[in-house]
């Protein structure tokens, strides 16, 4: 399957912003199933400084804004061709060393609620019992838009009951670590049955099993990843993967718009 995406983000202030830097990760990679064809990102009022991969083999992006700008548009857009291999990304690919990925961040740390949320579910360090762990995590965590916000962690999610796909993923990646698993965040573009227009990325998690390597778990839908999935990010948690950080000095007011679109070609 291609999919053709889109990913416009736009930036408005009620002051001038004097200086500011965004570090983007929008681009996919290509890996055992999916082939980037083609992919570019443009910029007005501001200019891409720097392209790299971070330690996580992301595709990274430094953009600056135009000294005195009042708004920007970043564009990224692009093709890529997708096969379903059933959620089976592969064998661990460096620098980062594969033990990193069993590491607590502040985000992901094991407490009370995840110890005994793994003790309800039963899941046994197995593929099987990864799978039991999606279930049991849909079961307890109700998928609902806007409860929660980027710096809930894995407790505020399993303690609330509810969440998003990020909360989702950061529970399963602390439960997943808990039963000896490397795991590690995703974030990327996910077609939709109804609808090509979206307003923000998707997100799952990712477990290294041997003998199959890394292989994604989508909580909020309950299955493996398929020809569907873009990936584009990965990492120890959101911070690590999150479409855009940055700073600046002024620009006081901000709004910003978001929209992304996903459609097969």
């Amino acid at each position: 399957m291609r999919l053709k995406i889109q990913h416009s983000t736009r930036y408005r202030f009620e002051t001038p912003v004097n200086f500011g830097l965004l570090q983007l990760r929008k681009t996919p990679k290509s890996s055992n199933q999916q082939a980037v064809i083609g992919w570019q990102t443009r910029v007005e009022n501001g200019r891409k400084e720097l392209s790299f991969e971070d330690h996580h083999n992301n595709a990274t992006e430094l953009i600056s804004f135009a000294p005195g700008a009042t708004e920007m548009d970043v564009i990224s857009e692009g093709e890529v061709e997708l096969t379903d291999t059933a959620g089976i990304v592969g064998p661990h690919r460096g620098p980062a060393p594969l033990w990193l990925y069993q590491k607590d961040t502040p985000l992901t740390r094991a407490g009370a609620g995840a110890r005994a949320l793994l003790r309800r579910i039963g899941a046994e360090p197995t593929l099987d019992g990864l799978h039991a762990l999606v279930s049991g995590i849909r079961e307890s965590i109700a998928y609902e838009i806007g409860v929660s916000h980027t710096g809930w962690d894995a407790e505020d999610a399993i303690a609330a009951g509810r969440g998003v796909c990020q909360d989702h993923s950061h529970v399963f990646l602390v439960c997943a670590r808990e039963l000896g698993f490397p795991a590690r965040y995703v974030s990327g573009y996910l077609m939709l049955d109804d609808q090509t227009a979206q307003d923000a990325m998707h997100a799952w998690a990712e477990a290294h099993v041997d003998g199959l390597g890394w292989v994604g778990f989508d909580v909020s839908n309950g299955i493996s990843p398929d020809s569907r999935y873009v990936r584009v990010a990965t990492g120890l948690d959101y911070a690590d993967a999150s479409p855009v950080s940055g700073t600046r000095v002024g620009g006081t007011g901000e709004s910003l718009e978001v929209r992304i679109d996903v459609a097969q070609q």
